[in-house]
């Protein structure tokens, strides 16, 4: 075979190459993971970093189920990490039902009754429930650290100081008052924009705020007062975007505590994290836009 036959055959093979690269499906990913620069990391570096903290802030997307999956497979590593230091908390749960929550997890009550007396979110079954099994099975304490919602409503009416004029025993579910409003500007304009919108259409931007910061604080208040050596905490993503929200109020009620914040993210393009979240928390679970959702 002469010399110029073999350059054909191999630009020819090259020409093919080229070919089905160009034409290639790029491999769809559910998620990845990013540092607070950008940098792509392994599951196994997020865990790492996760278990030197005393608290750590997942900041979700409600109805994400590729993070709720992610919070399942997070709560394993780090009950691995740390059998038996490790208690987890969820904005899902509200204070006044802590003693039913308890008597689940303890086998004391059916499942039945549980969901039919805990004010469950509506997607509970889907996105929550395995949280709760796992943590059930393990033994591992679950601590229900929101406000109840009618208090948070009644601030969203009234304002903070409303709050004064309720009894001991409703004062004793959430944090001490007075609440000190903390700033939180990413909230704020969320919530400026929910008051334009259905139900909140006529609400006052300042009290809805000041509704979220009534949860924050109680959200707070809860972790400090059970916090030992490790604590994971499920929360919507306001609540601890920028390390504000719920962050401040822990930092006043527990100084000098270790903590970081893992936020989910959706993006139409996964290969990067967009500038748009950087600065909003410690590591991300970047999501792609049209992934299912759970609602």
């Amino acid at each position: 075979m002469n010399r110029t036959r073999i350059l054909r055959i191999v630009f020819t093979l090259l020409c093919l190459l080229m070919t089905t690269l160009t034409h290639a499906e790029k491999q769809p990913e559910a998620y990845k993971l990013y540092d607070n620069k950008g940098n792509v990391i392994t599951y196994d570096q997020l865990i790492k970093s996760l278990s030197k903290v005393d608290v750590v802030f997942i900041g979700e997307i409600h109805n994400c189920t590729i993070t709720h999956w992610l919070e399942l497979k997070l709560l394993e590593s780090l009950y691995k990490a740390d059998k038996k230091k490790l208690k987890i908390g969820l904005e899902m749960f509200e204070r006044d039902n802590q003693l039913i929550l308890n008597e689940y997890l303890q086998g004391q009550i059916t499942s039945d009754r549980f969901e039919d007396e805990v004010r469950l979110w509506p997607n509970y079954s889907t996105d929550y429930a395995p949280l709760i099994s796992f943590a059930r099975e393990n033994h591992v304490p679950v601590i229900a650290t929101n406000v109840p919602r009618r208090y948070a409503t009644a601030v969203k009416e009234h304002s903070l100081a409303y709050l004064d004029s309720l009894s001991a025993e409703a004062k004793s579910y959430m944090a001490p008052l007075p609440i000190e409003y903390q700033e939180n500007e990413n909230a704020e304009q969320g919530f400026a924009m929910m008051g334009m919108l259905g139900k909140n259409k006529h609400s006052n931007a300042r009290q809805i705020a000041e509704a979220q910061a009534i949860k924050d604080a109680t959200m707070a208040w809860s972790i400090a007062n059970n916090l030992q050596e490790k604590f994971v905490h499920f929360n919507g993503n306001f609540h601890s975007d920028g390390r504000n929200g719920i962050i401040p109020y822990l930092l006043k009620y527990k100084p000098g505590v270790s903590y970081a914040v893992v936020r989910a993210v959706r993006q139409e393009d996964i290969s990067k994290l967009e500038d748009t979240f950087k600065g909003l928390a410690d590591y991300y679970i970047c999501v792609p836009e049209d992934m299912t959702t759970s609602y």
